[in-house]
């Protein structure tokens, strides 16, 4: 290519704002993709829990049709973080709903990757035709649903074979993978990534999902009380039930603050999966979600109300709650504070280190 014509595609990606990069294909659409899971699937689920348990019908039919929105919700919510127009931006509903349909178990992983293409495809004709409510729509719907037909049903297949994999691993080796899988989604939730849509694409859930819920709670809840010192109550909520990626900035100056909340991860993940065998048979999108909004925990009890009705589980047991409460919640805070005043007095964390802006 032309040094000429090389300039002009630059200046046609810039100007269609199409930015071929690992931040906003892995970072931007990945955590937007997941926002939207939480408020079709994971809602819907929490919903229809409810409903189904205080005998309220409404919430039930309103859980069934928020799970039922799932891929036009995760395909306009991708849409939304790539700063589609909106011609674009509303017929990647239509691209959402036949790459989730078709990629099965996989289906969001599917979503995402059609959703990518599909969307910077729309962008690049968007306005540059005088027939503009035609020609984006189509463009954006065609090459969506073309890739779906094409490609959805075998990127499905890939991500549920990697999750099926790393759930029959962990039922063969509970400790080791236990203590990867807790660290690894542990790590990958105070990332700026997100954790949630790693766990609902590989459709984690099982002794797998427990572990990777473990992970989870270990930063959040691990970070919320070992800078209770610096932040107080506002900041033990923040983290806690909001998210361990506020203290991102301070493990930039300072990596070793993020030492206690990952041994941590290592200790509970396979306490998860070889005491208490804590399973996340609720939604996948539920085991990447950690305490935020105690979303993580809802979707263990969803499966144990699941799993009850099915008649795979004879009752919700003292065990499980005991199994519950200690790995999501005491556990972390114990052992994330421990380790915490050990790295202070040795000097690897300082005064401020942990303090939020």
């Amino acid at each position: 290519m032309s040094i000429e014509k090389e300039g002009k595609l630059k200046s046609f990606l810039k100007r269609k704002d199409i930015e071929f990069s690992a931040k906003r294909y892995g970072i931007d659409a990945l955590s937007a993709m997941a926002q939207g899971l939480f408020a079709s699937l994971l809602m819907g689920s929490i919903m229809g829990t409810l409903g189904t348990q205080l005998g309220i019908p409404i919430l039930e039919t309103a859980g069934q049709h928020a799970q039922g929105a799932t891929g036009f919700a995760m395909a306009v919510a991708i849409g939304y973080a790539l700063k589609c127009p909106p011609l674009v931006l509303f017929s990647l509903a239509a691209v959402g709903g036949a790459a989730n349909s078709l990629g099965g178990a996989g289906g969001p992983l599917a979503v995402l990757i059609v959703t990518v293409v599909a969307a910077e495809c729309g962008k690049a004709v968007s306005k540059e035709t005088k027939v503009d409510i035609i020609v984006t729509p189509f463009v954006t719907i065609f090459v969506g649903v073309g890739l779906s037909v094409l490609c959805a049903p075998a990127i499905g297949v890939m991500a549920s074979s990697i999750g099926r994999l790393i759930m029959w691993a962990t039922e063969l080796q509970p400790f080791f993978m236990g203590v990867i899988i807790s660290v690894v989604v542990g790590i990958a939730l105070t990332l700026p990534i997100s954790s949630a849509a790693i766990c609902a694409a590989l459709g984690l859930t099982g002794l797998a999902g427990g572990a990777a819920l473990a992970g989870c709670c270990a930063q959040m809840v691990g970070f919320a009380v070992m800078s209770f010192k610096e932040n107080r109550w506002g900041g033990l909520f923040a983290q806690g039930i909001g998210t361990s990626m506020l203290q991102m900035s301070n493990i930039v100056k300072n990596p070793r603050i993020w030492i206690p909340p990952i041994l941590t991860s290592a200790i509970t993940g396979p306490i998860s999966t070889c005491l208490f065998e804590m399973e996340m048979n609720g939604t996948a999108v539920s085991s990447g979600m950690g305490t935020c909004g105690l979303v993580g925990q809802i979707g263990v009890y969803t499966g144990w109300v699941a799993d009850v009705a099915s008649g795979a589980k004879a009752a919700i047991t003292g065990m499980d709650w005991a199994g519950l409460l200690l790995i999501c919640f005491i556990l972390p805070g114990i052992l994330t504070w421990i380790f915490g005043q050990g790295l202070r007095k040795m000097g690897w964390i300082k005064e401020n280190d942990l303090k939020l802006d």
